[in-house]
């Protein structure tokens, strides 16, 4: 079936990102226009929380369920073996997974209000996540953040035999786990080195 393809025409990528940028579109302009002005610290932190937690379930999704669960792994590996593909999961599966595990449980918890700025949040995180992964293998590095994020992410696609550099959008879960490739201090000093 189409709809779950790994690997997608041009016109099927660009509209992932289109879909899940209309999506934190609409669920901002939701909140502007609906949320009671008295929660706005409260929405601006489940905003917040929701960023702030996609860079950690960034880093978990891609070593634990990409590099270690079959078949996503076995999925995952063909990415690694054509980097320039257009390969990623597919946007009905990306959007059920927002809607069905994010937003839904969220509403059930909290209001409406705070489910669509938890969702937006880690949506915008996904959605920052898609641009830069797909920068750093299809756009030249002009800016210095970029340049450290497609350096980062090459470390992560040759390191065949110890996986490491999980982490696309930032390093932070990947220094807190030691999973940067290299040596941590006591490494060295165990060593000798």
């Amino acid at each position: 079936m189409a709809l779950f393809a790994l690997e997608h025409s041009k016109a099927a990528y660009r509209a992932d990102f289109a879909l899940h940028g209309t999506a934190v579109a609409a669920l901002a302009g939701y909140l502007l226009v609906t949320a009671p002005r008295g929660e706005w610290l409260e929405i601006a932190a489940a905003a917040l929380a929701g960023l702030v937690g996609w860079t950690a379930l960034e880093y978990g999704l891609h070593s634990y369920l990409l590099h270690g669960l079959r078949p996503f792994s076995d999925w995952h590996g063909r990415h690694h073996q054509r980097p320039g593909a257009l390969i990623y999961t597919p946007t009905v599966l990306t959007a059920l997974v927002f809607a069905i595990g994010v937003f839904l449980p969220t509403l059930l918890l909290f209001d409406s209000s705070i489910a669509c700025a938890l969702t937006g949040g880690l949506l915008t995180g996904y959605l920052a996540y898609a641009v830069t992964h797909h920068a750093t293998h299809h756009w030249r590095a002009d800016h210095a953040w970029l340049k450290r994020r497609k350096r980062w992410h090459a470390l992560h696609h040759h390191h065949a035999e110890q996986p490491s550099c999980y982490g696309v959008t930032t390093a932070f879960w990947d220094h807190v786990f030691g999973s940067t490739g290299q040596p941590r201090r006591s490494d060295k000093a165990w060593n000798g080195a």
